[in-house]
């Protein structure tokens, strides 16, 4: 074959090319594809569209190649991993905080394929812990409609609810709880405090107050708080009576619990950071104060505070006793019952 010019060589040498590559793929696929024919053949000279070195001066015309399968997915598309975690026994489901991508794109792309999952699995409630070293996914799982439910050092914890229905989770925790503790020594004597605050019992002579630690029980609270403020080391009697009140701190209801101490020392050493001062005041002195004069809850308490002293009011002991239904023992304050 005699070729006028390099132009007419290579345009023939390019369209034996290409049709020999066009035959081995057309009869090269394996079965179970569809295949769709991309090349026409046009004239001797194969004229296809596609770019080439302008040396060729050639017209080529270029089509892409289809490969359609009806039961096998492309290679190319990641799916995106689903976030790991294990059901809860409510029909829900608690996202194992460990194992979060720590990608933004990730972790937003799991959270919308977990989602989609949990909810054609039936799945209701999402627990989503983040731990404050992952605090930049937070912004993100708000936008994929996770709210926030609580927090503590350390972590932050978000619910999504999946059902159209209304929401069945429950609230974030929402009392704090306190105790006020009732020493009296044999001579009627009373261990009161004065605080450092400047709160509207400041100057005044009061029994000491605090909140209890976490998974701390109420009585080891009230005796905590009266070693730590005065130095007096006690023991629990019998609980007296409780306070319920709401919008106090971080506008949290809150629970007092009065607790009824017996003195096993009587030397008083004070925590300056805590309390400004602290002493032994006769019972009579205390309830006279002015302060005491119009607060008719202080007066109850404090009623309530005596007459168990002289045994005329029982109040509630402490009885450890095992549950079955978690398995662990714990306090049930009552009235002594044979």
């Amino acid at each position: 074959m005699c070729f006028k010019n390099h132009e007419t060589m290579a345009v023939a040498m390019i369209s034996t090319s290409l049709t020999q590559d066009y035959c081995s793929f057309k009869w090269g696929l394996p079965n179970g594809f569809l295949r769709k024919q991309i090349l026409t053949e046009t004239s001797t000279t194969a004229k296809l569209k596609f770019s080439c070195p302008p040396i060729l001066e050639a017209s080529f015309k270029k089509t892409a190649i289809h490969v359609l399968s009806p039961n096998k997915s492309s290679p190319s598309v990641m799916m995106p991993e689903l976030l790991d975690g294990w059901n809860d026994e409510y029909g829900g489901v608690i996202i194992n905080p460990e194992s979060l991508p720590m990608s933004a794109n990730a972790f937003a792309s799991a959270v919308q394929a977990s989602l989609s999952n949990w909810k054609m699995k039936g799945k209701k409630g999402v627990w989503l812990k983040i731990l404050k070293e992952q605090a930049d996914l937070v912004p993100i799982a708000i936008q994929e409609g996770f709210n926030f439910h609580h927090a503590q050092p350390g972590y932050v914890m978000l619910t999504y609810w999946i059902p159209s229905e209304p929401c069945m989770l429950p609230d974030s925790p929402s009392h704090h709880i306190g105790i006020g503790a009732f020493v009296i020594n044999d001579k009627r004597e009373v261990l009161v405090v004065k605080e450092k605050c400047p709160c509207s019992c400041s100057g005044v002579w009061k029994l000491p107050t605090g909140y209890i630690n976490k998974s701390e029980d109420i009585f080891s609270g009230a005796i905590r708080e009266v070693k730590e403020e005065t130095g007096i080391e006690t023991t629990f009697l019998k609980m007296v009576a409780f306070r319920h009140a709401h919008k106090v701190a971080f506008e949290q209801s809150d629970l007092l619990f009065v607790c009824m101490l017996k003195p096993l020392s009587s030397e008083i050493t004070i925590d300056e950071k805590e309390i400004q001062s602290a002493k032994w005041m006769a019972l009579d002195e205390f309830i006279e104060q002015p302060y005491y004069e119009d607060d008719h809850l202080s007066n109850k308490i404090i009623d309530i505070c005596i007459a168990a002293h002289e045994d005329n009011y029982s109040g509630f002991t402490g009885h450890q006793l095992n549950s079955k239904i978690d398995g662990r023992l714990s306090y049930l304050y009552c009235d002594h019952v044979n």
